[in-house]
């Protein structure tokens, strides 16, 4: 076996190991397209610079891994991922995650142009992509799930997105140290139903999810 045959198989060995280890049992052909989403990814990186992430095995534990963390969080069949950079969690939760639709939206032109590239060249058909700011988006429909990844603080998130959520949707925030003040000043309207504590296997620091939904008796705009 040649160094890049080994080198495509020992990425692909590593993802198959790790993924039970988020609650994903993925198939070989997910395994397949994940390796080549994180090959793709660090191609394109050395030359637009898309994430700090430089090693494609480092990317498995800090971006797949922990894109994987907000599956058991998804509620529905629409998904919104706002401020989707580089894909992430969009990508990797659409490539195991086939069932569900997933909108990926970034209004950073570069970004885009790679997940454009991603979801042509691995052929993923429940991916849509949106170039656009978040407050000019003006979907036809609302969605089941919005979901962001360090992307805001959570009362903005709420602020800029809640009104995507459809009725009985919720939001998702996949944040770093527990969010205490944020989720004691909410804005009005809206409650933290779960706060989860999130362990990714080899990556340090604190990582939770918040998933954030209207009362019951808030009225959607």
């Amino acid at each position: 076996m040649d160094i890049v045959a080994k080198a495509k198989a020992d990425l692909e060995e590593r993802l198959e190991q790790e993924l039970p280890s988020v609650g994903v049992t993925p198939t070989k052909e997910q395994v397949v397209a994940l390796a080549r989403f994180l090959r793709l990814l660090d191609k394109w990186n050395k030359a637009f610079n898309l994430t700090a992430v430089r090693d494609p095995h480092e990317m498995i534990g800090r971006h797949v891994l922990d894109s994987m963390s907000a599956l058991p969080y998804l509620n529905g069949i629409s998904i919104l991922d706002v401020g989707t950079g580089a894909g992430l969690p969009g990508i990797p939760l659409a490539l195991v995650d086939p069932r569900r639709q997933f909108s990926l939206l970034d209004s950073a032109a570069k970004k885009v142009r790679f997940v454009r590239h991603a979801v042509g060249e691995l052929v993923i058909g429940n991916v849509s992509v949106v170039h656009e700011r978040v407050e000019d988006f003006a979907p036809a429909d609302s969605f089941d799930t919005v979901l962001c990844r360090a992307f805001t603080s959570v009362g903005n998130f709420i602020r800029r997105c809640g009104h995507l959520a459809g009725v009985g949707g919720r939001l998702v925030a996949m944040t770093g140290r527990f969010p205490e003040q944020e989720i004691t000043g909410l804005p009005a309207g809206w409650e933290a139903t779960e706060v989860a504590a999130i362990d990714i296997p080899g990556l340090a620091g604190e990582r939770h999810i918040v998933v954030l939904q209207r009362r019951e008796s808030q009225a959607v705009d």
